[in-house]
């Protein structure tokens, strides 16, 4: 039986939902920073020369940022998941006994008798010992390892489609409409992916977009002030 429908059991869901999480925020933060800035060069000027040059600038060194920490931590994280694997696999071939147990205490601790948990644990190591300790006790899919690569490419591409909205939106419009139409959308985007964002992690919707509108929202407001006066000092 493969499970009810509806319900998810393809290997490495979590991995894919925490991915699909992690491009959520990053088009979050690419709709932000790249808001703010364009925002607060709209405090000075709106023709659409500075806007536009500000704009890309932000998106392609945001994008790249975003790239190279994502490659950085992931590979980090895989670094880890193999040296795990590898001193997994030194102890099953020096200590197999002391493994063997090892494996039995820990699904006895997950509810099974003591003869129960002994002989699933003998059963699974003489199927593929490894895999039976990285899945019960270190966590660890050695088929599904993270790919840092992935993971760059997929935080800088989050991040040039959230950064695109208000660049749109600071370009388009006519001059006396470009800061307004900008906090529009941005508000609205931010609205969008706060929801998507709380109904990844089944957590409440409204709390979570508030959140983002309200930190979206000051920060555009904060950067045209400040463009808008340093604007004002230096004419």
């Amino acid at each position: 039986m493969e499970g009810h429908a509806g319900e998810a059991h393809r290997p490495g869901l979590g991995q894919r939902l925490n991915w699909l999480r992690a491009g959520v925020l990053g088009a979050n933060d690419g709709i932000v920073s790249v808001a703010a800035l364009v925002v607060g060069v709209a405090g000075v000027s709106t023709e659409t020369g500075p806007l536009f040059v500000a704009g890309v600038a932000g998106l392609v060194g945001g994008a790249i940022s975003m790239a190279l920490g994502e490659y950085v931590s992931v590979s980090s994280q895989r670094d880890t998941e193999r040296a795990l694997i590898a001193k997994e696999t030194r102890e099953l071939q020096e200590l197999p006994e002391e493994e063997l147990d090892e494996l039995t205490r820990l699904y006895r601790e997950r509810g099974l008798t003591d003869e129960t948990a002994r002989q699933v644990a003998k059963e699974l190591t003489a199927h593929d010992a490894l895999a039976a300790h990285l899945e019960v006790e270190l966590h660890i899919d050695r088929d599904d390892l993270v790919n840092p690569w992935h993971a760059a490419l997929s935080s800088a591409i989050a991040f040039t489609l959230g950064a695109l909205l208000p660049l749109l939106a600071i370009l388009l419009p006519p001059p006396e409409w470009r800061v307004p139409v900008t906090f529009i959308a941005v508000i609205a985007a931010l609205a969008l992916t706060g929801t998507l964002s709380a109904h990844l992690g089944d957590a409440p919707k409204g709390r979570a977009a508030l959140r983002l509108v309200v930190g979206g929202a000051l920060a555009l407001a904060v950067t045209w002030l400040i463009g808008s006066l340093l604007g004002t000092t230096v004419v």
